[in-house]
């Protein structure tokens, strides 16, 4: 089985090791990288992330790492974002006003009033239908979130599970090559690590 080259976005965030150390563990090794060439060479791109969004679209920007997720993107080659990493793909947040990546219609908004924010803890993910990276995951099984905001995608067909915290928002959208979750799946168990595995052997694989 040929090794496959994984690229994990380092633009400073604090939790990149973590879901590199997922990825070790199901046994596709993936790298954490701020080399643009390293990123645009991959055969699969992630981009994880913990904290605020503008921190994050700075972390990007002053390592040039936003044109070699469009190239990823446009080349149709596999991109996983998670948490912040899936936030900041859309066109705008409402987290200090910050314009984002645009890679993915809608905006970000903040979780409303009536529950406790940040949304922290483990939360249902309901399937709104088949979807690869969803394989032999249990509909409704439970996710670790850690989030004050939440994407309002601007394509409903792009939704691909969502959860209910006050309002129900998505919790995994997907687009051509592109899936992104809200939740952890590096702190969701064993299921999370499926989530990984989906990715790497339903999407990245067949990619090739």
């Amino acid at each position: 089985m040929a090794k496959l080259a994984i690229a994990v976005i380092d633009y400073g965030a604090g939790n990149l090791h973590s879901v590199a150390k997922a990825f070790d563990k199901i046994g596709y090794p993936a790298c954490v990288t701020a080399d643009p060439i390293s990123i645009s060479e991959a055969d699969a791109v992630v981009l994880p992330g913990v904290g605020a969004a503008l921190d994050t679209v700075n972390g990007l920007t002053a390592r040039d790492l936003t044109t070699p997720i469009r190239e990823t993107l446009a080349r149709g080659k596999p991109f996983l974002g998670v948490c912040i990493g899936l936030q900041v793909l859309f066109e705008r947040t409402e987290e200090e006003d910050v314009e984002c990546l645009g890679l993915l219609a809608g905006r970000v908004r903040r979780l409303p009033s009536g529950q406790k924010v940040p949304h922290m803890g483990w939360n249902q993910v309901l399937s709104q239908g088949p979807h690869p990276l969803l394989a032999e995951i249990p509909d409704g099984s439970n996710f670790y979130f850690v989030h004050s905001y939440f994407a309002d995608p601007g394509q409903e067909t792009e939704v691909i599970a969502t959860t209910d915290y006050g309002i129900r928002f998505p919790s995994v959208v997907a687009k051509q090559n592109l899936v992104a979750t809200q939740f952890h799946p590096e702190k969701s168990g064993a299921l999370g690590l499926q989530i990984y595995r989906n990715f790497v052997e339903r999407i990245v694989r067949k990619s090739l």
